[in-house]
């Protein structure tokens, strides 16, 4: 912000992002919860959590670019998702870029990327509506040099999660679950050891996949498995098996789609995005439980919600860290 030499109100530069009010029950609920939980929402570029998270109505365009640090400024919000690179891997100083951004207003955030699908898709679609084999699948070496490395460097400590999510792979894979889990343990060991808070977390479409063979490819991997609260797939409480058992990982839980839409009739529904318009109670109560669950034993602790699980991520975040503070205060969790 600037003065002006007349010692008039400073104005915001062009572009500034500000962030909203403070609003001290959310300071004072964010002083209930653990210290190591991380809630966040999938990105941050949405014009209509303007008096949420944001002080004013901006563009898109100038919350991508410059909004990062008002959304970290948010009590409640101390995690973000970098959506961003399932569609294309980006460069280390980008991942640098998000990480001072967020650095200066708030310590200990931390970012859960998203894998670019080149390598989670076996086939690719070329501009012509083709589809081809994809080399790159579940290629290590690749994933490496053009995501891992450019991640982990540039983000430094502030890298939390990265996640491979993989779209739904088809009959080849689904009728035989034992193949995928083979590939994605020979992919998993050969990627390199990560230090400091980051670790290799894995998301399914597939519900046929969860099997003793996939919890093996976790575990030889040192991966643990991201539980995706989607249509697709089975409710948190069913997917956290492969979550306790793949050892002492952190939790990650992605809140990303309400139970029987498809994306782009939630999109439609829900848009702007600024308020709750179908909630999901009990969904969030499994939610608040696995939390509670992970934080007692220790274990850091990453939940994403998406606009599209309820209407407003949040909105939904605030509802989600109600409840974990209030079972938080008790002996006993529903479930």
């Amino acid at each position: 912000m600037q003065k002006s030499s007349r010692g008039e109100a400073p104005k915001r530069a062009e572009s500034t992002v500000l962030p909203a009010a403070i609003d001290e029950t959310l300071t004072a609920l964010a002083h209930r919860l653990p210290a190591a939980l991380h809630l966040g929402t999938s990105s941050w570029s949405f014009p209509g959590w303007a008096g949420m998270v944001y002080g004013d109505r901006y563009s898109d365009v100038q919350l991508a670019r410059r909004g990062l640090a008002a959304y970290a400024s948010h009590p409640l919000l101390r995690t973000v998702g970098i959506d961003r690179t399932f569609y294309a891997p980006i460069s280390e100083s980008a991942f640098r870029s998000y990480a001072k951004q967020a650095r200066e207003v708030a310590s200990g955030f931390r970012f859960l990327v998203k894998v670019p699908m080149l390598f989670t898709g076996p086939r690719l679609r070329s501009d012509e509506g083709r589809w081809t084999d994809n080399e790159a699948f579940l290629n290590a070496s690749l994933a490496t040099a053009q995501f891992v490395l450019p991640a982990t460097q540039g983000l430094g400590d502030a890298c939390g999660p990265l996640v491979f999510q993989f779209p739904p792979l088809g009959p080849k894979f689904t009728r035989a679950p034992q193949q995928f889990a083979d590939a994605l343990a020979e992919f998993l060991v050969a990627l390199p050891r990560l230090s400091g808070a980051a670790f290799y977390a894995v998301e399914l479409r597939d519900p046929e996949l969860l099997t003793d063979d996939y919890l093996a490819a976790l575990c030889a991997g040192n991966a643990t498995h991201c539980i995706a609260i989607h249509a697709r797939m089975p409710q948190a409480s069913e997917q956290s098996r492969f979550w306790r058992e793949s050892g002492r990982l952190p939790l990650v839980i992605r809140w990303s789609l309400h139970s029987g839409m498809k994306y782009e009739e939630a999109k439609e529904r829900y848009a702007p995005f600024n308020a709750l318009v179908d909630e999901d109670p009990d969904g969030r109560a499994q939610i608040a439980a696995l939390a509670l669950e992970a934080t007692r034993a220790r274990q850091e602790t990453f939940i994403i919600a998406n606009n599209k699980a309820e209407g407003s991520a949040p909105l939904t975040i605030r509802k989600l860290a109600d409840l974990i503070a209030e079972y938080g205060q008790t002996l006993v969790m529903p479930g």
